[in-house]
């Protein structure tokens, strides 16, 4: 079925039968995450919702039928005791939506000193999915919500954290490739144990995510007028721009496009140059480093950690 940039979630999801499903969704009662879970519960999916503050989220998912458990993506030992806690239930995983995200933060030092952006977008997440990879069943499915990413991009390598100079939309921008290139690598990686992975532009979608910018800034930047409202045509609901990740997440189209990078609800780029690959395998190296943490160590007989 053909869908376009006005398709919702609820579209992708109209006749798709999720019962018996679990999903994991982080960020899932806020913005584009809520907007995730709500189609995924509404599908029949079992959803859990690990958040910051699951206070918050109780109030956000009330009425839902989603579990809330407790996650903080910049704090290890958080993301460590919450993958327990689900491996210890003895429930295989379907599906993982690493919807949780910041953006344009102020200079902010998280966990041993890593830099926000790089920390919870990506390092928090690539711990997350390689504790559960144990119990993610055959056929499961990894979206890594990125963003724009540009053809050029690239890892500052020499300087991660941003020590020697930080700009927070370049810090940003660096999270959100890495979010593409996560995705490429675990698809590679995963594909022995039937575990497909991919990475997802939701679009223009103002949501919390922009908490840390000023009104002044989103009218500069010519997103919002005076009185608040969008003016960028492409802007479009969370309920709109959550309906790539909720594709990525189960349509039977992807079977082979495994590792692709999507934006409304098509396969936009292929993250299988060699560059690509350098920088993908690269960062996992980096990733696992800096975590501790590798699900596949295990397959070579080398330390699991």
């Amino acid at each position: 079925m053909t869908f376009t940039i006005d398709s919702s979630a609820a579209d992708v999801l109209a006749g798709i039968d999720l019962r018996g499903k679990l999903a994991v969704v982080t960020g899932g009662y806020s913005g584009l995450g809520l907007a995730t879970t709500r189609a995924l519960v509404n599908a029949g999916a079992q959803v859990v919702v690990p958040a910051r503050r699951p206070d918050l989220a109780q109030k956000a998912l009330l009425g839902l039928a989603a579990e809330v458990d407790e996650m903080d993506l910049a704090d290890p030992k958080s993301v460590a005791d919450f993958a327990d806690r689900l491996l210890g239930s003895g429930r295989a995983i379907d599906i993982v939506i690493n919807s949780a995200g910041v953006m344009a933060v102020p200079e902010t030092r998280v966990g041993p000193g890593w830099e926000a952006h790089f920390a919870v977008n990506h390092l928090g997440h690539y711990a997350l999915v390689n504790r559960l990879l144990p119990v993610i069943a055959e056929g499961g499915r990894v979206v890594a919500v990125s963003s724009g990413v540009s053809p050029t991009g690239t890892i500052q390598w020499d300087d991660v954290h941003f020590a020697q100079g930080y700009d927070r939309w370049a810090a940003y921008a660096q999270s959100k490739l890495a979010n593409a290139l996560f995705a490429a690598q675990l698809d590679l990686l995963g594909r022995s144990a039937g575990v497909h992975a991919y990475s997802v532009n939701p679009g223009y979608i103002l949501t919390p995510l922009q908490r840390h910018l000023t009104k002044e800034e989103m009218v500069a930047a010519g997103w919002i007028d005076d009185a608040g409202k969008p003016l960028l045509p492409e802007f479009r609901s969370p309920e709109q721009g959550a309906a790539t990740q909720v594709w990525a997440a189960t349509s039977p189209e992807l079977a082979d496009a495994g590792g692709s990078y999507l934006q409304h609800c098509v396969v936009a780029r292929q993250f299988d140059q060699p560059a690509d690959r350098e920088q993908a395998a690269r960062l996992w190296a980096l990733s696992a480093e800096l975590t501790g943490v590798d699900a596949f160590a295990v397959a070579d007989g080398s330390d699991p950690r």
